[in-house]
């Protein structure tokens, strides 16, 4: 009895040991923001699926095949947050009064309410696109945060720039490799409507000066040379380039400071930055913001305002 409850214990000591090797991250990676997205009550199909889409946007530092069942409360997720070093919650939850987006920071709070207004999924955004960009190897990395018109009076807006900034790693520009960054996210605040556009793109660098078929010939892509008798008529042929097309435009040029892995963009050239979206595409409305998590002293609320008296 004694030696099989020695064997017991040793195994459990080396379970714990492989456990501990399997989940231990660089020091880098700790630092890096982590992320829960899930869903509360009942949802339908499209809302499921943006939850996931959701999940593909925060990639590579989120838990994307988290399982999230009925019995689940918010302490269950909160207790894991520590171990896994996950630094933020996002909750998507639906009512009569219409769709809910919560973010909050872990473990203490704030937490900031949004209303979806509207949203697109991934899938249906890629459909729209006359030229799709599917690459697995662009999630493998976390997108570049892009924020625009997060100024004005208020602490709230201050305190959604700060959120939605802190849920993405912030990049050392001395020291960043430009193959690491494939995917942005944009979000765009309009003071007047008080909505955030929020849109999540792929980014393509493509070089400069070269027509369609030198281009294609550079990128190592086999052109289809059956319907020309010599090479030379199908790289001098006349083409018609779309607005989307044009390259030569001065605003999204750029000098290639680093080597690139895709090919004909050479060090110290110009070369041109396109997009691709992936989305999902969502409409937010900041609806309020509490101290702590998931509850506390309301700090700002869109439709109540307190008295200066009470």
């Amino acid at each position: 009895m004694g030696s099989k409850r020695k064997s017991t214990v040793k195994k459990n000591k080396r379970l714990k040991k492989f456990k501990k090797k399997v989940y231990e991250e660089p020091e880098d990676l700790k630092r890096a923001p982590h992320s829960f997205v899930i869903h509360r009550g009942q949802i339908g199909k499209s809302l499921l699926q943006l939850v996931k889409d959701f999940r593909k946007v925060m990639e590579p530092f989120t838990a994307s095949s988290l399982q999230v069942y009925k019995k689940n409360t918010i302490k269950d997720f909160v207790s894991l947050a520590g171990p896994l070093h996950v630094s933020h919650l996002v909750v998507f939850t639906s009512s009569d009064t219409g769709i809910n987006f919560r973010v909050a920071r872990l473990p203490q709070g704030p937490t900031m309410t949004f209303k979806l207004h509207n949203y697109v999924l991934s899938k249906d955004v890629v459909s729209s696109l006359h030229k799709q960009m599917v690459n697995p190897k662009l999630f493998s990395n976390a997108p570049l945060i892009v924020m625009n018109n997060f100024t004005g009076e208020g602490l709230h807006i201050n305190l959604m720039s700060t959120m939605f900034q802190n849920m993405f790693p912030t990049i050392n520009i001395t020291k960043v490799n430009l193959n690491d960054i494939r995917r942005c996210v944009l979000m765009n605040y309009n003071p007047d409507t008080k909505l955030i556009e929020f849109r999540h793109y792929a980014i393509k660098t493509v070089p400069v000066g070269l027509s369609k078929g030198v281009k294609k010939i550079v990128q190592s892509k086999v052109p289809n040379l059956s319907n020309y008798n010599d090479i030379d008529e199908y790289l001098l042929k006349p083409e018609l380039l779309s607005e989307s097309e044009v390259e030569d435009n001065k605003l999204s040029t750029v000098v290639i400071p680093q080597k690139l892995v895709s090919r004909g963009n050479i060090v110290g050239t110009q070369s041109s930055i396109r997009l691709s979206e992936l989305g999902p595409r969502l409409t937010l409305q900041l609806i309020k913001v509490e101290d702590g998590l998931m509850n506390g002293d309301v700090m700002f609320h869109e439709y109540i305002k307190k008295d200066d008296k009470n």
